[in-house]
């Protein structure tokens, strides 16, 4: 029997959101449960059990259906039924009827006990008392709050900065001694050394200062002028300690000791040089860059950003602007060069970003999507010289790993070369008859930032078009119709509709089952309220309390935006990682129990507020 209970536990144990409990709390909840066998086609509760309870499935399958019999989710070992806790979550989750879909062995315990346990551990009583929306808002919470303290400098350790061997020099040699070893092998600083003792640290600044300023013969010996009390800083601490160390004592070296031992030298430079691959330095470098080919070595440090940021715990939306940034970069470095080599515009023009990049939601080395608008003034010799800008930018960013639009959506495509009057024609066509293709030229131009060049060409395009949207309730129907073919992947295996074959096989669809369908929905608010941000959070925020969502809807809608871009940020970062090409497909064996929790209760969030908008329309 104490072997039977030992296995039980385990198996409790093993499951969120009992996992953080006590042994001792643990095993007093393992003697509070029924175990009940309950064959094929049969009902839970198993008939005698009237009182609320928690069910959890140890072997089996179990389905829950609604009043239309319709399957709403299949349950798998280590699943927990919460239809039977209480009316109002069946009530919430639609569930009608609970059946085994094949024997199965079942474990429950009434909600009492887990009431008692909750008194003491509120992550139990938050777990079942919580609806999903809410559950999710407290990962989230957490999740955020986690990114806020994460720092580059803060979590890597000082070890992974340092130069070793340290540079010495003997404290009988003499200043110039110091002076020509510093130059022939690089080095801004030497730790002045007695023997094999660290006695001071001396620095070119040390020269400048101590030696040359003060007329001070360069033949005097290095401990002349060197610093005695020299400050070090242990390698077991983090990278964050170092620099604030050297802040505080106002120096730009620091030797790096490892039991009492002198094992390396680390710098400002060096630190600030790790903080390279950041967003902002990277943009500055691509700004620099002279050639094509120096895009494209700087373009080999995207994914390792990514990485880095998914390392860092940052979230998707930073992500996201990160990578945008430094796409935006090459974009505009490469419309200089083609500028110098082509000459300057004719007219007037913006180069316009669509898609994910003016969203500012793009990830490493994603497709392009790409147009020009022009001044209504251009002549139609001036197209060659467009023409030549369109080719010269998509070549060079296709040679930096942004691949050529599958769609042809492109500047290189002379439908996306237009002036502006042309493109209001566009706009004006698309909401006055929503066609299948209007539609999905909306989803992508729908979203559009200016890159480059002038702004005002848009932005005159865009206020017209919201003025339309606002009030054509046809054209948000229909758009609103197009946008829920996409639906969360809720109601088969473990509550997942899995990809059934092909190379994905066993695995969700993150971005097509589960952002994008908010991507669409936050695209259908702005358009229906005239908001012009194509930043999904922006848009979502922004629509929070009009007509078209309410408050709490657009809180819970962003949580789960921001969990699901967590989730697929740290998926494309263990690829990379192992050198395979990032893409989209999870296997839920990939994430914990808690995080496939989590991944219901975001697509539980999406499937009710599609299912809001489709009643609207």
């Amino acid at each position: 029997m104490d072997t039977e209970l030992s296995e039980i536990s385990a198996f409790i144990q093993s499951i969120p959101p009992f996992d953080s409990l006590p042994k001792q709390v643990l095993a007093q909840l393992v003697r509070e449960l029924t175990i009940n066998y309950v064959r094929k086609n049969e009902l839970l509760p198993p008939q005698g059990i009237n009182e609320p309870r928690l069910y959890i499935l140890r072997k089996g399958a179990i389905s829950c259906l609604s009043n239309d019999s319709e399957l709403i989710a299949r349950l798998g070992e280590g699943d927990l039924c919460t239809a039977f806790c209480n009316k109002d979550i069946a009530q919430q989750d639609g569930i009608s009827q609970v059946k085994t879909d094949e024997d199965s062995l079942v474990y429950s315990v009434s909600i009492d006990v887990l009431s008692d346990i909750g008194e003491k551990f509120p992550s139990i009583s938050d777990f079942f008392s919580n609806d999903s929306a809410q559950r999710l808002k407290t990962k989230m919470s957490k999740v955020n709050e986690e990114a806020i303290m994460a720092s580059t400098l803060m979590n890597t350790s000082v070890s992974n900065f340092y130069q070793s061997p340290v540079a010495t020099i003997d404290c009988n040699k003499t200043i110039q001694q110091a002076a020509i070893q510093m130059t022939e092998q690089g080095y801004s600083c030497l730790v002045v050394v007695d023997g094999t003792n660290p006695v001071g640290i001396v620095t070119d600044k040390d020269i400048r200062r101590r030696c040359v300023a003060q007329g001070l013969a360069t033949n005097q010996p290095i401990s002349q002028i060197m610093t005695v009390d020299m400050c070090t800083i242990d390698i077991k601490n983090n990278a964050y300690d170092a620099l604030m160390t050297m802040t505080a004592k106002h120096i730009h070296h620091l030797p790096v000791t490892k039991y009492g031992n002198l094992a390396g030298m680390v710098s400002v430079t060096d630190l600030i040089n790790n903080e390279g691959h950041n967003a902002i330095n990277l943009s500055s470098i691509i700004h620099k860059a002279n050639s094509l080919n120096e895009l494209k070595q700087i373009s080999d440090l995207l994914p390792k950003l990514q990485i880095r940021l998914a390392k860092l715990g940052s979230s998707a939306d930073h992500v996201g602007k990160s990578i945008s940034a430094i796409t935006m970069a090459f974009t505009k470095r490469l419309i200089e060069m083609a500028e110098n080599k082509f000459g300057q515009a004719p007219v007037p023009y913006a180069w316009l970003a669509a898609g994910s990049q003016a969203r500012q939601e793009q990830l490493a080395h994603s497709d392009q999507d790409n147009a020009i608008i022009i001044c209504d003034s251009m002549k139609p010799y001036d197209d060659a010289w467009f023409e030549n800008l369109a080719n010269f930018v998509c070549d060079g960013l296709a040679e930096c790993g942004f691949i050529y639009c599958p769609g042809d959506i492109m500047a290189t495509n002379p439908k996306w070369r237009q002036p502006r009057k042309v493109w209001q024609k566009y706009f004006t066509d698309w909401v006055e008859t929503p066609s299948p293709k209007a539609l999905l030229n909306s989803s992508v131009f729908f979203d559009l930032d200016t890159i480059y060049g002038d702004k005002a060409l848009l932005e005159d395009v865009r206020d017209k078009m919201l003025n339309s949207t606002k009030q054509s309730t046809l054209f948000i129907a229909h758009l609103s119709k197009n946008a829920l073919g996409l639906r969360p992947p809720l109601g088969f295996f473990r509550d997942f509709v899995l990809r059934p074959n092909g190379k994905h096989k066993a695995t969700l669809d993150l971005k097509h089952n589960g952002i994008a369908p908010v991507v669409d929905l936050a695209r259908i608010y702005a358009l229906a309220e005239g908001i012009s941000a194509v930043n999904t959070i922006e848009r979502i925020q922004q629509a929070a309390g009009t007509r078209s969502l309410t408050k709490a809807s657009a809180e819970n809608l962003i949580d789960a935006y921001e969990f699901l871009g967590m989730l697929r940020v740290e998926h494309q970062a263990k690829k990379l990682m192992r050198g395979e090409a990032p893409d989209n497909f999870l296997s839920p064996k990939e994430i914990s129990k808690l995080e496939r929790e989590h991944l219901k209760d975001a697509f539980k969030v999406i499937k009710t507020l599609q299912d809001a908008r489709q009643s609207n329309f």
